[in-house]
């Protein structure tokens, strides 16, 4: 959809198609003037094994997007100004995607792995214009630096429970924090939602933050 139709648009709220914590309040963050909504989606996370990282994260974005439009016209609710927010995230580490660890086991076999090294951090965004074809998906790259961990440590965070709904098995912005050496890029997708491309789309959609 090219920018001058999305700009047409005209929103008069947004639905933010995820349960994550973290995301919830990063967009309270940016203090929209249009009421926010929360819409938690059961979606199939399978991907392609020839996707890249970001088709993996937009892709699976859209779909969250998708479900979340399917499941608000089943409550027959008008659609007509209604953005819809979807995201996800995914950690890579030599080409292997790391998602949320499924147990205590997978969340330490992850931090080992994770430990010592530099991975990537993929966060897509998909945003969709409820009852009409307007959308946009677009993804970022964050570079992470973890510092070298012991057994214990890992033990010790891995017992925490922070890990195991996290995407690589840790928080950046929780206690996973002191874990990080360093980071290239922008801080908020590894948090799991990139604020300043998404604060671009929004425009687009003639969405501010200020």
């Amino acid at each position: 959809m090219i920018e001058n139709q999305l700009n047409q648009a005209t929103i008069s709220r947004i639905v933010l198609a995820s349960s994550s914590p973290r995301r919830k309040e990063l967009v309270a963050s940016l203090a929209l003037s249009l009421p926010v909504s929360i819409l938690s989606t059961d979606t199939d996370e399978t991907y392609e094994k020839d996707w890249t990282p970001a088709e993996v994260v937009e892709r699976l974005s859209l779909r969250k997007g998708i479900a979340a439009e399917a499941m608000l016209a089943k409550q027959e609710m008008p659609l007509e100004g209604t953005l819809i927010l979807a995201a996800d995230t995914i950690v890579v580490l030599d080409g292997a995607v790391l998602g949320k660890p499924a147990n205590s086991d997978e969340a330490a076999a992850m931090l080992t792995s994770l430990q010592g090294r530099s991975h990537d951090v993929y966060s897509g965004i998909a945003l969709l214009e409820a009852g009409s074809d307007k959308r946009i998906v677009a993804s970022r790259r964050t570079r992470v630096a973890m510092k070298p961990l012991s057994e214990e440590r890992i033990r010790r965070y891995v017992a925490s429970g922070e890990p195991m709904d996290k995407a690589g098995a840790y928080g950046i912005q929780g206690l996973g924090a002191a874990l990080v050496e360093g980071i290239e890029g922008c801080y908020f997708n590894v948090v799991g939602l990139p604020i300043s491309l998404l604060t671009d789309k929004l425009e687009l959609f003639g969405v501010r933050t200020y």
